[in-house]
């Protein structure tokens, strides 16, 4: 089976230094990174060429799934590319037949641009190298499902505090 690539594209109604701390902050990572109905309990993040990153997402039946990656380029409110892989907890890469997902290679890579339109930000994921077919359907299913609760959390983030 060939490898397919994942291209989504979204503007969201914020600058891009908002969005740009949404998706590298931990703290602001954990209220969006993984689909509907699952939470993110760690994001680790050392956002720099050669830096890592260690996340895990908790299914509604309270299972983790670990991933890790290294920063390949990283250019400030422009560009991020990083490897991409399934891990344990302690960010050893581990097969994805670990997860259940067979097919799938050991590492792929993900890049997400970032672009000014106005006010508003243009954000472009691209992650290479899926098995076609089911895997590929639900991991773009998957991404769809993070950038909605990206959404949410950008508009979150922009009501006002309030006062007491």
């Amino acid at each position: 089976m060939a490898n397919k690539t994942i291209t989504l594209t979204r503007v969201f109604d914020a600058p891009k230094d908002v969005v740009w701390k949404t998706w590298t902050d931990p703290e602001r990572m954990k209220i969006w990174w993984g689909p509907k109905n699952f939470t993110a309990p760690v994001i680790k993040n050392d956002l720099r060429i050669g830096g890592k990153y260690l996340n895990a997402m908790r299914d509604p039946d309270g299972k983790m799934y670990w991933s890790t990656g290294t920063y390949k380029d990283v250019r400030y409110l422009e560009k991020i590319v990083a490897s991409d892989s399934f891990s344990d907890e302690k960010g050893n890469i581990v097969p994805a037949s670990q997860y259940g997902m067979e097919g799938m290679r050991d590492e792929l890579e993900i890049t997400v641009l970032f672009e000014d339109q106005g006010d508003k930000t243009k954000l472009t994921l691209v992650h290479k190298d899926f098995p076609e077919g089911e895997m590929y359907d639900m991991c773009v299913q998957g991404w769809n499902e993070s950038l909605d609760k990206f959404e949410a959390a950008l508009k979150a983030s922009k009501k006002p505090e309030l006062e007491l």
